[in-house]
């Protein structure tokens, strides 16, 4: 039944969703450092992100996998850069300048939106792989073939998962909002700091794997 794929997507989009990674973190700061509605649209550029992800790994991985495991190495080591200069770049900003910003109305959620979404789809390497195991998980049967049953098979599971998607980063942001008011600017200094020393240790994390992997397995 319809509802059953919506289903089964929504929990593809929740799993795929749930990881302590840059996104996360980064989504979790801003909600901190700024505000509820900056944390969800960072979360709302993540789920675009993924969800474009799924599609591409529900309709044609297998063609993508040759080009993917060709190019693996160098876009690893690449999304590491990046998401190591993302720490970098969070540690070193300050927290009053962004609650002067807001309380001035001049944050910018569609900057946020479309920051997460690059920044999200800069790491599909790993990203893609990960949805299409959560596929088989959920028994949810990719398809290589374009036809008129599987583009409607299709958006019904992919519904279901950017509405997943969508319920996790509303609800953590709901969450993470409901204890901001407690943190003075200096919390949020070393909130800022500890974040950007987690997406730093990420970054270099996937760096030093993707050598390791090359060099001594």
């Amino acid at each position: 039944m319809w509802y059953d794929m919506i289903f089964r997507g929504m929990l593809v989009g929740l799993a795929s969703s749930i990881t302590v990674g840059p996104v996360a973190v980064l989504c979790i700061q801003r909600t901190l450092s700024k505000s509820r509605q900056s944390g969800l649209a960072s979360g709302f550029g993540v789920a675009c992100a993924d969800t474009l992800m799924a599609t591409v790994a529900y309709f044609c991985y297998s063609l993508l996998q040759s080009w993917l495991d060709q190019y693996a190495l160098f876009m690893r080591v690449a999304c590491g850069i990046m998401i190591v200069a993302v720490g970098v770049y969070i540690f070193l900003q300050n927290p009053v300048t962004q609650i002067r910003r807001n309380r001035a109305g001049k944050s910018d959620l569609w900057q946020d939106f479309v920051s997460m979404f690059g920044f999200t789809l800069a790491n599909m390497l790993m990203i893609i792989p990960y949805i299409f195991v959560f596929f088989g998980m959920f028994s949810i049967e990719t398809t290589e073939t374009v036809s008129m049953n599987s583009v409607l098979l299709g958006a019904l599971h992919l519904l279901g998962f950017f509405g997943g998607a969508v319920c996790w980063w509303f609800c953590l942001t709901s969450i993470i909002s409901l204890f901001r008011n407690r943190f003075r600017p200096r919390h949020l200094l070393w909130i800022n700091r500890i974040a950007g020393c987690l997406i730093g240790a990420l970054g270099a994390y996937t760096i030093i794997s993707t050598f390791i992997e090359v060099f001594v397995l």
